[in-house]
């Protein structure tokens, strides 16, 4: 998935760079980001559900409960925006030219998100089977999908070709993992309670923080427009690649942990456990990952993205991704900590935060917009996030907030040391391709040789948890 958006994204800068056009597809690609988030947050809400159903035999009837509820609130959603799409257009973007491509974008970008949410629940109906293969090809394959016909049809209709694209993407998503469920016979059964109303209650608890995480990179987004043209698109394409570094590792195994952990039980201790063994895990990898980026990052900008990001456009991008490594770090403990809140059942914390943090992000980003420009704003969205994480943990107990701060501190601490000997003092003496390549090799040579404890004890976690 995330190979497809980057080869997306790669192909939209080349071939159109960044423009009022641009901003305005990115602003409503923005509100579909925020969606599918909601959509990917709500497979760990349910899972706990889904898994604890299908121990009692009412999978089918819970699965084809939700789906129908979501069903309906996609039509009077996306209905609703196909008649307010030009006055949300010009809320979303700062010119008459960008609010026309946002507005027509968002006709078929509203839709595509919530079939993703309906792809979710039959992703998690397999999972609560411990059937993740069919769902993850599922995925793959809309990816692909989606990257073909976009290719085909940009040249003759701009980027509105990727709206279409990303609609079809979900179609394929939803299509495989619902077939097997139907070949299988797991959305049969008796017991059938629709109870919309509690189900997109389920919905708005369980996706309120991840929707208010998302619009804080929204809010991040029109603060840009104010600093001029472009600019949104410059942010988004450097939050996309540090939001690549955080999710491949830590959505993975935030996905794959929560029906093991609803099985189990666990407390206080666990909690803390899980969350800082599993971002050693994720840690470890991002710390090579941005270093590589931090020497190379302006070179693979202008390959990747075109002319249109070379010189100090391209340098703009390379320094907002090292700004983020911050909120990627936050981003990682915030993923893994999430799904606890449905394990153990602590979801009252939710829609008060969501709103609490949407609240102090705005003031947090335009006060450091001012004083520091884009890096201001990329700064806000780790302040933010931080901020987050620690109301989470804290609503999973104080406790919890106190072993998992202790750990993450030394986990920062270690992961400093490992990436500013390995890049840092490798970049003195080499430049370039050269200098990445020798801080990759000192940097896996100082884990093997170091073998720090955190990291290991994280590999016996995941290893026994699974």
């Amino acid at each position: 998935m995330s190979g497809t958006a980057a080869a997306v994204a790669a192909i939209l800068a080349q071939k159109f760079g960044h423009t009022a056009e641009t901003d305005g597809f990115f602003a409503a690609y923005s509100v579909y980001l925020v969606l599918v988030l909601a959509a990917q947050s709500f497979r760990l809400v349910v899972l706990p559900e889904l898994t604890r159903s299908a121990s009692d035999g009412r999978l089918g009837a819970e699965t084809r409960a939700y789906m129908l509820a979501f069903v309906f609130l996609g039509v009077l959603v996306s209905a609703a925006v196909l008649l307010l799409r030009h006055p949300l257009g010009d809320a979303l973007t700062g010119s008459a030219e960008a609010s026309h491509v946002a507005a027509r974008a968002l006709v078929y970008l509203l839709p595509a998100a919530f079939v993703q949410l309906l792809a979710a629940i039959a992703a998690s109906a397999l999972a609560a089977r411990d059937d993740y293969g069919i769902a993850a090809i599922g995925y793959a394959l809309g990816g692909v999908g989606g990257v073909v016909l976009f290719v085909l049809l940009a040249d003759g209709h701009g980027p509105i070709a990727l709206a279409w694209a990303t609609l079809v993407n979900s179609a394929i998503t939803l299509g495989l993992p619902f077939l097997a469920l139907l070949v299988r016979g797991d959305l049969g059964g008796h017991g059938f309670h629709f109870d919309a109303r509690r189900r997109l209650g389920r919905l708005v608890e369980g996706c309120a923080v991840p929707i208010a995480i998302q619009g804080l990179f929204l809010v991040c987004l029109r603060v840009a427009a104010d600093q001029g043209v472009g600019k949104p698109t410059i942010f988004s394409y450097a939050y996309l690649i540090a939001s690549v570094f955080a999710a491949v590792t830590a959505g993975s195994v935030a996905l794959v942990s929560s029906a093991p952990l609803t099985r189990r039980g666990i407390d206080a201790e666990a909690a803390a456990a899980h969350v800082v063994h599993a971002s050693w895990l994720s840690v470890a990898l991002i710390g090579a990952g941005v270093g590589v980026f931090a020497l190379v990052g302006d070179r693979v900008v202008e390959a990747v993205l075109g002319g249109s990001f070379s010189g100090h456009d391209g340098e703009q991008v390379v320094r907002l991704v090292l700004y983020l490594s911050l909120w990627m770090f936050a981003s990682v403990a915030y993923t893994l900590a999430f799904p606890l809140v449905f394990v153990l059942a602590r979801q009252r914390v939710l829609l008060p935060l969501a709103v609490g943090a949407v609240a102090v992000h705005v003031a947090v980003t335009w006060g450091l917009s001012k004083a520091f420009g884009m890096a201001g704003i990329a700064v806000a969205l780790a302040v933010s996030t931080v901020l987050v994480l620690a109301v989470l943990l804290a609503a999973l107990s104080p406790r919890v907030l106190t072993l998992a701060a202790v750990g993450l501190g030394r986990l920062a601490v270690v992961e400093a040391v490992l990436a500013g000997v390995s890049f840092g003092l490798v970049a003195l003496v080499l430049g370039g391709i050269p200098a990445a390549l020798v801080g990759v090799a000192v940097y896996a040579l100082l884990i093997a040789v170091w073998r720090p404890r955190g990291l290991r004890h994280a590999w016996a976690y995941m290893r026994a948890l699974h």
